[in-house]
């Protein structure tokens, strides 16, 4: 009887393992349709987020792109937080990670594993708004990154139990207090993505138009000690520092600055603050050492919804609690992040028959000589 019920309970689990795997493979009942060879993606537009529905209302981080990149075929993604989306025609695949870098991270891990895809060539556009230093832009701006840090892996004691000669109480894991000279081993506080391909991207969009906003560009003139808040929305240069935690003020700002600059060893420089990017650049890095995905050809674009400081006048809990669930300027930053992250996704696709074997900054190199 027991030996019975035990086979029962393996056939169980193996018709369990057979259903998912049909599923993935694209035999289940949710599936886009039967796949006989891996499908060629050119391009994976990373999105963490949607509001409501993929179209027709509020946008979130996704609408734009399935819109207006016409991403229409879909396919069932259930061991992830969202359903991917395709246009069959340019191979543009869109991809909704979910807020966190444990959803990112899970997201990309298994698109990254999906046999239903070939993304041994795919570039990787990470497009997603963000909370901005008002010293470095404006709402709208959208800053290409090619430092990404880890504002979580830390230690940390709160303010009120500082030592006195301590000047924060955040500070590395495996060190002794805040900013050894000698930096612990990297166990993935900082990912530095491919400069040469940033700088491709920047160069191409830095002259972008990018929109506006009247309520926005009045209430800008406000920041008096930051000449960059004040300017109208524009493409930049400038590193994340992604962490679970949505921090607000002067001090944390202070912090993030130093983090960032502390880790790239003075290489990088703090502009943008979201949630996810070191899980994305985690899975590309260890799918690239499987051979899956190439992580060189990973870009990440953030653009500025809200700043990571108070408006002038407010507190950081006024300004935090005004500002967080409703940014003032999620639509103008949406907007930047599909006008600037576009022209890299169409020169791509557009020019695929060179850039899906050679990088465009070695194409251009060599057409410049």
């Amino acid at each position: 009887m027991f030996k019975k019920a035990l086979c029962q309970s393996h056939l169980s689990r193996t018709l369990l393992v057979l259903l998912a795997l049909l599923t993935v493979t694209g035999c289940g009942k949710n599936a886009a349709g039967p796949v006989t060879a891996p499908i060629p993606v050119k391009v994976v537009v990373v999105n963490m987020f949607e509001i409501g529905e993929d179209e027709g209302d509020t946008a979130g981080e996704f609408q734009l792109w399935k819109e207006r990149q016409q991403l229409s075929q879909r396919f069932a993604f259930p061991q992830s937080h969202h359903d991917l989306f395709l246009n069959p025609e340019t191979g543009v695949l869109g991809m909704v990670t979910g807020m966190g870098t444990n959803k990112s991270a899970s997201a990309v891990m298994a698109l990254g594993l999906d046999p239903r895809f070939d993304l041994s060539k795919a570039y990787w556009l990470v497009a997603g708004i963000s909370g901005f230093d008002p010293a470095d832009a404006s709402i709208g701006s959208a800053a290409w990154a090619e430092w990404l840090v880890d504002g979580d892996l830390m230690h940390e004691i709160d303010s009120r139990e500082l030592p006195e000669d301590w000047s924060t109480g955040i500070f590395p894991l495996f060190s002794k207090g805040p900013y050894p000279e000698k930096r612990p081993p990297n166990l993935g506080e900082v990912f530095r993505i491919n400069g040469d391909l940033t700088e491709w991207a920047y160069q191409l969009t830095k002259d972008t138009e990018l929109g506006d906003d009247a309520t926005i560009a009045e209430n800008r003139q406000a920041f008096t000690d930051f000449p960059n808040a004040q300017r109208k929305p524009f493409v930049l240069k400038g590193d994340n520092l992604a962490g679970m935690t949505f921090w607000h003020g002067d001090y944390l700002n202070r912090w993030a600055n130093r983090w960032v600059d502390y880790w790239t060893e003075g290489q990088g420089r703090f502009v943008s603050s979201a949630m996810e990017d070191t899980g994305t650049a985690q899975s590309l890095l260890y799918l690239d050492r499987a051979g899956r995905a190439d992580y060189d050809r990973l870009m990440v674009l953030r653009t500025a919804s809200n700043f990571t400081v108070p408006h002038p006048g407010m507190t950081a809990a006024e300004s935090l609690l005004s500002e967080g669930e409703d940014y003032a300027g999620l639509q103008l930053s949406l907007e930047s992040a599909y006008r600037v992250g576009s022209r890299v996704v169409d020169t791509l696709v557009e020019g695929w028959e060179t850039y899906r074997d050679q990088m465009p900054y070695a194409v251009e190199a060599v057409q410049g000589e």
